[in-house]
């Protein structure tokens, strides 16, 4: 059984996934279609970022499950037996 302070931070999650994919929509399906002199436009980052950002986030999601599988690989090893 989860216990409340479980439950608090995967709502927490949730909440902040939520809140990030409704923001990265808003700014790439919705934003090309509002005049750039718009009040909205001062709230987001400029277009060029919505393809960086990803791109960084991904090499960086990459770099931690390489890390992970090589840390656990390494750990995981057998010694060679000396005859």
């Amino acid at each position: 059984m989860a216990t409340g302070a479980d439950q608090a931070v995967g709502l927490g999650l949730v909440g902040f996934s939520l809140f990030l994919f409704t923001y990265y929509t808003v700014w790439v399906i919705v934003l090309p279609f509002v005049d750039s002199d718009h009040v909205i436009h001062s709230y987001f980052l400029p277009r060029e970022y919505s393809v960086i950002l990803p791109g960084v986030a991904a090499l960086i999601l990459l770099l931690c499950v390489g890390t992970f599988i090589g840390v656990v690989t390494w750990k995981n090893r057998t010694p060679k037996k000396v005859d």
